[in-house]
């Protein structure tokens, strides 16, 4: 929970035109991260493993007769630009709908402060039993990406340096605690830690640079083109 008393989810829980059918998907999401989960370090026998691919492969097929969402992508920063529209279900941290996230929790807790939660499986195994390095980079690209937001100039990632102190467990719900420190011309300055319990695992410090939203705009309209290209 964040410091106001909502859920960390809220920071992006955005309302949708057809609420129950995005029930249904982020429902999917989660039994698809079930079965990865699961797959990991199953020894199930053979048939039964060519029958579950037989089965998924199906669908898969069966999926690729309906039309692409044609949402604007959200972004972490939109939740503090006035972008109430944000889309954050597709992303590959946060997105509840999307089977490769975590996924990753955060919310503002302060002015220039926030808060992500996680618990990565083991899918995101890099040494035994913890988490590879450069998941723990993605997820403070994310959180600090969205308190850099805090500015009210948000950008885009310029720098990030990541400082490993202790392997990061597994099976393990992990804190980061972020903030906005600075800014100078169109450089914002944030810092971050990764605790596990009260073991300070990584630290962080990223640069983002600022820009306007047309930049945004014109990348999701190259996003657009490459998106009608690959449909012909």
């Amino acid at each position: 929970m964040s410091e106001a008393g909502k859920p960390l989810s809220s920071a992006w829980d955005t309302s949708k035109e057809e609420p129950d059918k995005w029930a249904q998907k982020r429902r999917l999401a989660d039994a698809m991260r079930l079965v990865i989960e699961r797959l990991m370090p199953s020894d199930a026998p053979e048939a039964e493993l060519r029958r579950a691919a037989d089965r998924l492969e199906a669908y898969a097929e069966a999926l690729a007769a309906h039309p692409r969402l044609r949402y604007v992508h959200g972004f972490a920063e939109s939740a503090n630009a006035g972008d109430v529209a944000a889309f954050f279900d597709q992303s590959p941290l946060i997105g509840l709908a999307n089977p490769l996230a975590p996924p990753l929790a955060i919310a503002k807790t302060g002015a220039r402060t926030a808060l992500g939660r996680v618990t990565f499986g083991s899918a995101y195994e890099g040494p035994p039993g913890h988490v590879h390095g450069g998941f723990v980079a993605a997820a403070f690209d994310e959180v600090l990406g969205f308190v850099q937001s805090l500015s009210g100039r948000p950008g885009m990632t310029g720098t990030l340096i990541v400082r490993y102190r202790r392997p990061t467990p597994l099976h393990t719900e992990l804190h980061f605690t972020a903030e906005f420190v600075r800014s100078e011309g169109r450089k914002l300055y944030t810092e971050g830690r990764l605790h596990a319990g009260d073991v300070l695992c990584a630290e962080a410090e990223g640069i983002f640079v600022s820009i306007g939203r047309e930049r945004f705009e014109a990348l999701e309209v190259q996003r657009a083109e490459r998106e009608a290209e690959r449909e012909r």
